[in-house]
């Protein structure tokens, strides 16, 4: 068996074979490693000044050999210190416990990975000791407490050889399942008996920007199987030493089903290969409403004594570690099921999660991107969607009515926090005075609003010993909330730059303060940077262009763009040039309900009219109810959670006995992401051009990208047109899917839509006169012999 190289983390390895006891997150902000890379680069700034030889961020790794493999263990020391006497491993953790309970006994992980670290340079420099100092920030007070001890080579290499030697157990398992996985990817051919029209195409490519370490952008229409086609070659390049992890990320959680049945194809065919998908936290917690410590949840306790036995027990016997067999798996060995799977994606050869768990700053999966140098294959799914969502990750806003909630609480009661809110309340008034003096609903402000961070960070300190003591009593979790906002709302502040506007919202009666991230490239080139490969696919990234300068591209990127692979005369394609502009609305409903109407009586079936907005629906809901009550009707609701998204998807059935008309908000829960296909589905009318409402952000947009001309097409043509392409995609899933699709709005008939329309659209449609006209004319397409 060919030597294999295993990898892994000085903090992975120290974590996983020497971490004992229970998840306890009592007071553990969710910006907290932030705040520890804060804490580093202050003690490491002051030390560069006054230490004249101080290293920070070194880079260290080391090759233990065994037999059958090698174990790479790598990582970066905090800092290294050298004086006459000694050199000294510095290691540094942020906290926010009182610096006198901190003594050399306090946290054995700490001196753990330390003494990894001081092995490494004892042995590459030959020395026969070194020193170790753990130096520990108390984030409240900016106070640090210094605690070192000498070590001999002997010590080290005892300690360090100890926990490698519990670790090859876990190696040797890791070795033979590569060494699996690659025969078997060698083996392993496309699971279809052939490629769909640009299928091959699209693999092909997206196989030699893996191997080149690029990035692709790709627009495949919907059917052309863009999941297995970016899979498949994703995979074969693990086994060539192109990629050691594949990320598949997407927005939907229908989409990470899909990937799921990608793997699992192939593994039919003879991959072994362990994929997991990603869970959110919300969704899959056993024990929701209860905090995540011992205390309140029985699956935190003694999480870290039980967990690798259920690691060992689920990989040992699971390939496909979806939500449900992670389910099974930790409810048999009583663990917290969202912890489980974080834990379980290190024995994974494929991640299928949310973008978030690559990209948001909050929540990103450290363990992956700061403390392994492995190459990451980046599948990332509904490209579309990821424009909006990085503007969402990287923007943070504070709400004045959360800080007076807080200030009520805290009156009386809290009075250094009361001040600090106090200040930061007269602070936000002043902002509404500003935006009320220029008569408007919005201030946006010359820069990042800087004179605020004060008022926050005092807000925090006083803050500090109140979480951590006063856990269940009235006001805690607002005061908590607060706490996580003003320590996100600072973390994106102090990487502002020219993408940001900041600006104040005192709208419906509120005052909102936004760092606003409203041209994420730069962002999104550091985010994409974390992957060694990037495809990055949709059916609907229109135009092209557009998507490669938000998402960080650039000239050097490839770019493909594919034909649908269905026969064209399986869609029947009709434009009614009605205006649906919203001061035509109300007097062109009529006109719409008949173009429904006679849409849908063309051919018994199931139908979907997707809409601008909720209440414009609502509208013509009505009038077409009103105007043909015996029809069979179905509406989206405001607010549906996942059982009744898939009631109102069930009701979609094959060979329908009558024709169901299913009214929809279009850019909502069931205009992307779902597959009706044969009958279930046969026909979308569209009505409007998709534009985004107006709003304070979107004309931000438009005012920002206006000095060259792209403004309006930025802010809504481009969003709005996907919106309009994504439904229409619900149409024709598969190569025997036949359906028509209605466009109403005289929009569409410009040039400038026609050109952001699929080639195949423009190549052949209808412009509609009349109801009638539409009728006959669909009643003739599925009257035809290809029907």
């Amino acid at each position: 068996m060919e030597k294999k190289d295993i990898k892994i983390s000085v903090r992975n390895i120290v974590e996983f074979i020497l971490r004992t006891g229970s998840i306890d997150n009592r007071f553990m902000s969710k910006s907290r490693a932030q705040e520890g890379i804060k804490a580093h680069q202050k003690l490491q700034k002051q030390n560069e000044k006054e230490l004249s030889d101080y290293q920070k961020e070194v880079y260290m790794k080391h090759k233990f050999q065994f037999d059958k493999f090698d174990i790479i263990i790598e990582g970066r020391a905090d800092g290294i210190i050298k004086d006459s006497n000694a050199v000294i491993i510095e290691e540094i953790k942020s906290t926010n416990s009182n610096l006198t309970i901190i003594d050399e006994d306090y946290n054995p992980l700490h001196w753990a990975q330390a003494k990894f670290y001081a092995y490494f340079y004892l042995i590459d420099n030959k020395l026969d000791k070194i020193d170790i100092q753990l130096s520990y920030y108390q984030l409240s007070t900016n106070e640090v407490k210094s605690i070192r001890k000498s070590f001999s080579e002997y010590e080290l290499e005892s300690f360090v050889m100890s926990v490698v030697e519990r670790y090859c157990l876990w190696a040797e398992r890791e070795a033979e399942w590569k060494e699996k996985r690659n025969n078997s990817i060698y083996e392993v051919t496309f699971p279809f008996s052939t490629y769909r029209k640009g299928q091959r195409e699209l693999a092909v490519a997206a196989y030699n920007t893996i191997k080149q370490e690029d990035t692709l952008f790709v627009q495949a229409p919907t059917g052309i199987g863009k999941t297995i086609s970016t899979i498949f070659p994703a995979v074969k390049a693990l086994a060539e030493g192109h990629g050691d992890r594949i990320f598949y990320l997407t927005a939907k959680t229908i989409t990470r089903t899909v990937a799921e049945e990608g793997f699992e194809r192939l593994r039919e065919k003879g991959l072994s290969c362990k994929s997991i998908t990603i869970t959110a936290k919300d969704k899959i917690c056993f024990n929701k409403g209860a905090a995540c410590n011992p205390e309140e949840c029985k699956y935190a306790e003694n999480y870290y004594d039980k967990v690798n036995e259920a690691i060992l027990d689920i990989i040992t016997n699971e390939d496909s570690l979806t939500r449900n067999t992670i389910e099974q798996y930790a409810m048999k060995h009583q663990l917290c099921p969202f912890e489980f799977s974080l834990d379980l994606t290190f024995w994974c050869d494929a991640i299928i999660c949310d973008y978030n768990y690559a990209f948001d700053p909050k929540v990103y999966l450290r363990r992956f991107f700061e403390d392994i140098s492995e190459k990451y294959i980046f599948l990332i799914d509904e490209a579309h969607n990821l424009v909006e969502r990085a503007r969402e990750m990287f923007s943070a806003e504070i709400d004045k009515s959360k800080i007076m909630e807080c200030k009520k609480i805290a009156k009386g009661k809290l009075p250094g926090m009361h001040k600090s809110l106090n200040a930061l309340n007269s602070f936000m008034i002043e902002l509404r005075r500003r935006t009320e003096e220029i008569q408007e609903d919005h201030l946006v402000l010359d820069e990042n609003p800087r004179e605020i961070y004060p008022l926050i960070r005092n807000f925090l300190r006083e803050c500090d010993e109140y979480l951590i003591k006063s856990r269940g009593t009235e006001g805690y979790e607002s005061i908590l909330e607060l706490y996580f906002q003003l320590n996100s709302f600072i973390s994106i502040g102090e990487s502002y730059d020219d993408g940001y506007i900041s600006y104040v919202d005192c709208s419906n009666k509120k005052v909102t303060l936004k760092l606003f991230c409203i041209y994420p490239r730069n962002k999104m080139i550091n985010s994409m940077e974390r992957a060694s490969s990037r495809i990055i696919f949709s059916a609907t990234l229109t135009p092209l262009n557009y998507f490669i300068d938000i998402l960080g591209g650039n000239e050097h990127s490839y770019k493909l763009r594919l034909a649908s692979p269905f026969d064209r005369e399986n869609m029947s394609l009709n434009i009614v040039k009605l205006s649906t502009r919203y001061k035509h609305r109300e007097k062109n409903i009529k006109s719409i309900v008949d173009y429904i109407y006679n849409f849908t009586s063309s051919k018994l079936g199931n139908y979907m009219v997707f809409l601008p907005s909720y209440s414009f629906m609502i509208n013509v809901y009505e009038e077409f109810i009103k105007t043909y009550p015996y029809l069979q009707t179905l509406l989206q609701s405001g607010e549906m959670n996942e059982d009744e998204r898939e009631e109102f998807l069930n009701r979609f059935s094959n060979n329908p006995q009558n024709t169901m008309i299913a009214f929809c908000v279009i850019g909502g829960i069931f205009s992307e992401g779902i597959d009706l296909t044969n009958d279930r589905l046969i026909g979308a009318v569209i009505i409007g051009v998709g534009l985004p409402q107006l709003c304070t952000e979107r004309e931000l947009i438009r005012n920002f990208f206006d000095d060259n001309s792209t403004g309006y097409d930025y802010s809504y043509t481009y969003p709005g047109m996907n919106k309009v392409l994504q439904a229409a995609g619900r149409v024709i899933r598969t190569e025997d899917d036949i359906g028509a699709v209605l466009l109403i709005d005289d929009r569409f008939a410009t040039n400038k839509y026609m050109t952001l329309m699929p080639r195949e659209w423009v190549s052949k449609y209808n412009i509609i006169k009349d109801p009638n006209s539409l009728k006959a004319g669909l009643q003739e397409f599925w009257n035809t012999e290809v029907k």
